[in-house]
């Protein structure tokens, strides 16, 4: 077993990324607290990796800058030095001439959700309202097929509530694609199981 270099009390983003380079695990920040992840399962990896594929797709047939990226690392606006988190996938539109850390203005952010990590996704999707660039996200459920999306309005506003899905297409208008809900499924045990 690898010992875990100790974290500080409280971390801002610089010394999060100094400190979770020693350290094994997937980990987040979230005001200024180290957050362990937990390895995906196997429903949660194949929906990241099926809708990760289906949007690689969908760009490749209409070319154009955006790009999606697995657990990219996202800053928040609201405390943006105490917060780093991890969302399952995103896409971003903006060029980038050297590596980066964390993702410059994504426009579309997808979180799994699972019965385990409720809260933490949820903290999760209200931060990243607070990003300028982000114009949707999506929420996928792991234990129904399911999805709920919340979309930023004309006037810039967030509603209230997601949308939800349960049947049907699946719009992301941040990058013009439509996809049937049940094929982001398809290789999951959700798509197998009697309803």
């Amino acid at each position: 077993m690898v010992a875990l270099a100790k974290a500080p009390a409280r971390m801002t983003v610089a010394e999060f990324m100094a400190w979770s380079a020693q350290t094994d695990g997937r980990w987040q920040l979230v005001d200024g607290e180290p957050e362990a992840m937990a390895p995906a399962s196997r429903t949660h990896g194949t929906l990241q990796g099926e809708l990760t594929r289906l949007i690689g797709n969908h760009f490749r047939e209409r070319p154009c800058p955006c790009v999606v990226v697995v657990e990219p690392g996202v800053v928040p606006y609201v405390s943006s030095g105490q917060n780093l988190r991890i969302p399952d996938l995103a896409v971003t539109c903006s060029d980038y001439g050297t590596e980066e850390a964390m993702l410059a203005d994504p426009v579309l952010i997808v979180e799994i959700l699972l019965p385990t990590n409720h809260a933490q996704t949820w903290a999760n999707v209200w931060a990243f309202t607070t990003i300028p660039s982000v114009r949707e996200i999506l929420i996928l459920h792991s234990v129904t097929i399911g999805a709920d999306l919340l979309r930023r309005q004309p006037d810039g506003n967030w509603p209230e509530r997601p949308m939800h899905v349960e049947t049907g297409s699946l719009t992301l208008e941040s990058i013009g694609m439509q996809v049937p809900l049940s094929d982001l499924y398809v290789n999951t045990r959700l798509a197998r199981a009697p309803r």
